[in-house]
């Protein structure tokens, strides 16, 4: 006979069932807490609170309510820059204080050049122009609110997108004028030479943006610069810099090459001492300790033989990581007789021992 365990009157238990009822009492006040945690967690977290505006400079990691969107701002430093955030904490756009590029991330896209390199630049950065330099604040203006709403996520070409425009083998295109805007571009035509000259054959210096296009161009200052015909579709380094962030983009433009102007001049000497944007690697007469500072966009400045006393002779646009976690660049040299992220002349890569890297001077956000 099975012995009976304390019952409950009118209901005898033996030691089974009262194991089984013990069970599920258990179990379901598991399921119970279950629910409730689940509950918990799986609400959106609330969005942080916009704090006051403060009276002097924001502390670094400061987090403000935006205008634009669920995005959050924050200010860091080196350079002084504001990163907006979305929801999960994800840098969606950086901008630094004093520039007008600024990094927004969007679409993945792959940058290469099977003629002259097997690198690849895969990113999601897009570099686009803002209308202003930034400015601490500037996500509360209205101007702001209405560029970033139709920027951020755009396919539309951005600086590194429109820079690709004139490696070797990309298509031409014309303006409704029939103006070559874009397509392949040489790096300068080679010196015209009779019979018994030296210099036959040897690279001529300084085709400019209007070189390339074939049309002369009026400075803001009035001062005209006329194209000479045989240096249509042909660019130096700075003077690609000029075609890509000045003709293409809205930069404004220097006549002459003077640094103090309020525009891009027009040797790459020039560029790195004018007071344009922000300096992200000081200019020195030594190759920096570190580049990581740098976001694609960047204008780099390169030491060459060509320069006497470490004067700045070549510029490029620094494009990022290729898949092999090297800093590259992109720029319009003789030795690849046009603009290309390729190695001829040079590994174009700011790491390592190769000519440019160990050229590296300086670096500017415009």
């Amino acid at each position: 006979m099975k012995r009976l365990l304390p019952t409950v009157p009118g209901f005898p238990l033996t030691r089974n069932a009262a194991l089984f009822l013990v069970a599920a009492v258990l179990l379901a006040a598991s399921c119970a807490l279950t629910l409730q945690l689940r509950h918990r967690t799986d609400r959106p977290a609330a969005a942080p609170a916009a704090p006051a505006a403060p009276a002097g400079p924001a502390a670094p990691g400061a987090v403000s309510r935006a205008r634009t969107g669920p995005l959050y701002f924050e200010r860091i430093g080196n350079p002084a820059r504001t990163v907006a955030r979305d929801r999960h904490g994800a840098v969606v756009a950086t901008f630094t204080d004093g520039a007008r590029t600024a990094v927004l991330t969007g679409p993945s896209r792959a940058f290469a050049e099977p003629r002259a390199t097997d690198a690849r630049v895969v990113t999601r950065s897009w570099v686009r122009l803002l209308p202003r330099a930034w400015a601490r604040g500037a996500e509360q203006s209205d101007w702001f609110t209405t560029w970033l709403g139709s920027r951020l996520g755009s396919r539309d070409p951005d600086i590194l997108a429109t820079a690709f425009e004139y490696v070797a083998g990309a298509p031409a295109r014309t303006t409704a004028a029939g103006v070559t805007y874009s397509g392949a571009a040489r790096y300068t035509p080679r010196a015209a030479g009779g019979p018994g000259r030296a210099r036959q054959g040897k690279r001529r210096l300084g085709s400019d943006f209007y070189d390339y296009l074939g049309i002369p161009w009026t400075f803001p200052d009035a001062v005209t610069r006329r194209p000479e015909k045989d240096r249509s579709r042909s660019v130096d380094s700075s003077g690609y810099v000029r075609l890509v962030y000045g003709y293409r983009s809205g930069f404004p433009l220097n006549s002459r090459d003077d640094p103090a102007g309020s525009g891009l001049p027009r040797t790459a000497e020039a560029i790195a001492r004018a007071r344009l944007g922000v300096p992200v690697i000081p200019l020195t007469d030594r190759r920096p300790a570190a580049v990581q500072q740098l976001q694609p966009g960047d204008l780099v400045y390169f030491s060459t033989r060509e320069q006497p006393g470490g004067r700045s002779g070549h510029i490029g646009i620094y494009l990022g990581l290729d898949t092999a976690d090297h800093p590259r660049f992109l720029s319009s040299r003789k030795s690849a007789d046009g603009p290309t992220m390729g190695d001829k002349g040079g590994t174009s890569r700011l790491d390592g021992d190769g000519y440019y890297a160990q050229g590296l001077r300086a670096a500017r956000r415009l």
